[in-house]
């Protein structure tokens, strides 16, 4: 992948690390190629990426947080968004972004004993609609495997209606959800070919 530097400077330190993670990425989801080309510009663009304040967009982090068989995913009913979808949410100024969603993951959860893997899982740019005083805006969602090794007793935050733990292999199947995450689970199940044979 192009390491090329921002124009006007070098790079600074988590412009890089982005960049060498949406490599890996690519490296191994070759075809999703033109997503990672699209974050790529972004933080060249943007060394305040992970700032909530760049009101163009920023980036989040997101966690696809699996039950410890693997078996099954902790969605939430977005209380804003009113859909069915991964737990996650804005990176304020941190630019580790798997930190960022192993700790918007236990947030919303409630759940502790939760393991975040390094890579980067999913990437998926957005539109969030305006709402009161803040306009549309894109969020750049970076997504990480949570999974959960202890207690799958979660409660319900104030960023969600309900949770619920969903059979993987249902979430792929359901015509009716997110599209993004109706691909983290087809990931997922390539990954783990053992669920849906299991």
């Amino acid at each position: 992948m192009d390491r090329q530097e921002t124009s006007g400077g070098a790079q600074e330190p988590q412009q890089r690390a982005w960049l060498a993670a949406f490599a890996d990425f690519a490296a191994r989801r070759p075809e999703r190629a033109e997503t990672v080309a699209h974050f790529a510009q972004f933080v060249r663009q943007h060394p305040d990426a992970a700032q909530r304040e760049l009101a163009i967009g920023h980036l989040t982090g997101s966690a696809w947080l699996v039950s410890a068989d693997g078996r099954r995913v902790l969605l939430t009913h977005h209380r804003k968004l009113g859909l069915w979808l991964q737990l996650g949410g804005h990176a304020d100024g941190d630019p580790d972004l798997a930190r960022v969603a192993l700790r918007e993951a236990e947030e919303e959860s409630g759940l502790s004993d939760l393991v975040v893997e390094p890579e980067i899982f999913d990437l998926d740019c957005h539109a969030i609609p305006a709402r009161g005083t803040e306009p549309e805006h894109f969020h750049y969602d970076v997504r990480f495997v949570v999974r959960a090794t202890g207690s799958e007793q979660f409660a319900v935050s104030d960023e969600s209606h309900a949770l619920a733990w969903r059979d993987v292999a249902e979430v792929a199947d359901d015509a009716t959800m997110d599209a993004s995450v109706r691909r983290m689970a087809g990931v997922w199940l390539e990954r783990n070919s053992n669920i849906r044979s299991g």
